[in-house]
């Protein structure tokens, strides 16, 4: 996965952490989990807001949708 692959990540994020509210998230503690991610494969740097607000985004509807 890389940083472009929000609506994958956002999944991921939604099935492996059911316990965390994506409306609450800080963008740090975001951005930690996505580098966590077993199969996220880019590089750290390549992220900016616009990313993490677009995977945060995503997250919210995957949790509403479940």
């Amino acid at each position: 996965m890389k940083w472009t692959d929000v609506q994958l990540i956002a999944e991921e994020l939604a099935d492996n952490h059911n316990d965390i509210d994506p409306k609450n998230i800080r963008f740090t503690r975001l951005r930690e989990l996505v580098l966590a991610l077993p199969d996220f494969d880019d590089v750290p740097e390549h992220c900016g807001e616009r990313i993490l607000e677009a995977i945060q985004q995503h997250w919210i509807d995957e949790a509403e949708d479940q």
